[in-house]
């Protein structure tokens, strides 16, 4: 738009044009990636239309859950499609009527259980609309971003995520993806609409200095620019007091979240999820960096494939260190994860607990082989003869055992002062099972069962679980265990 006059004729003839402020920045963002919204009420269903319908050519828009696209289609017929001419199946694949000569198609999609994403695998689309993100997981996101492409000269492509703060541990995807935005301990955080880049390194997130192409293993790789760009309910001018005062009378912590977008707000746990996560963030808070010197124990979890890492966890006393990750398809064998352990801890006189069960066991023969007995096999499915912190409940198995330790060492009331590393994927991994009562004990959520409902292992928070256990370490230092009380015995 050369002058004012034709900007103004521009906006007359367009469907739809965004409010100025948060809205008008996001539509006009140079971003290949942008979170948007955070609060309730801030037109981020409105911005993910317009796109579609202004500034793009093949659109997916998807939710978790198809019921909840009736709102999107409602909006579409009132901008663009009286009558819903251009709609066709359910959920629909909607031709836009064609304002300025030009065909536009949005898919509309949902993918409620772990696989469903796949459904939309090889059809290229230059927007994806992620609607309610919070609510998706991120595996799903990941895979779904992977077709975004277009062979349409002078089309660009953008993905635009639109979410509320999530409410459960399910969602702290979203505050990892985006950091340096929203993780208030980030060392080096960012403003609002700032462009980051990232690309990924051995399938994790790797923030660089700018949008230069840069070898990663031996390939040319060029980085997606990412950005987020808050609005809440006071940056939209078609919702009046009346919504405003709703989400004033909401409870907290619902209310910052919905009220304000705040993503550092309380989250409702789940009624039977096994570790609250405002006790984690009690720990995490206690956290500082501290020499890695005088280690106590140590917890692995090693890889089972290419995409999962490979973990380390160490702690002097009760102050965990930082993780240690290895990629799981550099660590492929036994000798290798061997290699590395011995690397990091040979000179520490310390048990290391390993995951037995899988390559564990191959990892448990090589690191056996050189440090004997400090090599503790801990096998998850086994079973417990032991009791909670009360000794009044006991134990499916062996991991519900190591769960519920954990549990009773961050409860507030037992006083341990645990300090834990400031690790977004470790709150989510730690806040990610469930428990229920049996017959038999407290049983936990097994990892297979976390991995479908969440689409990723808990692989962090299995090695912090398997760092704090402590009957290694009076066997070693040959203490009688029979002389402790379960409460003392931490």
């Amino acid at each position: 738009m050369e002058t004012a006059d034709e900007a103004e004729q521009y906006i007359d003839s367009v469907p739809w044009y965004p409010q100025e402020g948060p809205q008008e920045a996001a539509y006009f963002s140079e971003a290949d990636e942008i979170l948007y919204g955070g609060a309730a009420g801030g037109g981020k269903t409105s911005l993910a239309v317009g796109l579609a319908i202004t500034r793009h050519l093949q659109t997916l828009f998807v939710r978790r859950e198809s019921t909840q696209l009736g709102g999107v289609y409602d909006h579409i017929e009132e901008l663009i499609d009286p009558g819903r001419k251009g709609q066709r199946g359910q959920p629909p694949e909607w031709n836009i009527p064609p304002w300025d000569g030009v065909n536009r198609k949005i898919v509309f999609g949902s993918t409620p259980n772990l696989g469903d994403e796949s459904k939309y695998q090889g059809r290229a689309r230059d927007l994806l609309v992620i609607d309610e993100a919070a609510n998706m997981l991120y595996s799903q996101v990941r895979f779904l971003m992977g077709w975004v492409r277009t062979t349409v000269k002078g089309q660009r492509t953008r993905v635009l995520l639109c979410s509320n703060p999530p409410t459960g541990a399910d969602g702290y995807w979203i505050i990892e993806m985006f950091a340096p935005w929203l993780d208030p301990q980030h060392p080096n955080r960012a403003a609002p609409g700032e462009l980051r880049y990232f690309t990924t390194v051995d399938g994790v997130d790797k923030e660089m200095p700018n949008g230069d192409p840069v070898e990663i293993n031996g390939e040319m790789v060029t980085p997606k620019s990412r950005t987020f760009i808050p609005a809440k309910v006071t940056d939209n001018k078609y919702l009046g007091a009346d919504y405003m005062a709703t989400l004033q009378a909401l409870p907290e912590p619902l209310r910052s979240q919905m009220l304000y977008g705040d993503f550092t707000a309380g989250m409702d746990d789940d009624e039977y999820q096994v570790i609250p996560t405002e006790w984690v963030r009690q720990a995490q808070n206690r956290w500082k960096p501290m020499e890695y010197t005088n280690i106590s124990s140590a917890g692995l979890d090693p890889s089972r494939g290419g995409r999962d890492d490979t973990i380390l966890s160490a702690r002097s006393g009760w102050h965990f260190h930082e993780l240690e990750a290895w990629p799981g398809h550099e660590m492929d064998t036994g000798a290798k994860v061997a290699g590395k352990v011995i690397e990091r801890l040979g000179l520490h006189d310390c048990p290391i607990h390993v995951d037995s069960i899988g390559i564990g066991a191959s990892v448990v023969d090589h690191l056996e082989a050189v440090i004997s007995a400090r090599c503790v096999p801990v096998n998850f499915a086994g079973k417990s003869s032991e009791k909670d912190w009360s000794g009044t409940m006991s134990f499916f198995n062996k991991r519900a055992e190591c769960w519920w330790r954990m549990r009773d060492l961050l409860n507030p009331s037992n006083g341990q002062q645990v300090r834990l590393p400031p690790d977004q994927k470790l709150l989510a991994d730690l806040c990610a099972p469930r428990y229920k009562l049996m017959a038999t004990g407290i049983k936990i959520e097994g990892k297979e069962d976390i991995v479908k409902r969440l689409g990723r292992s808990p692989d962090r928070g299995d090695a912090v679980v398997m760092c704090a256990e402590r009957s290694a370490i009076m066997s070693i230092s040959g203490i009688n265990r029979q002389a402790f009380t379960t409460k003392r015995s931490f």
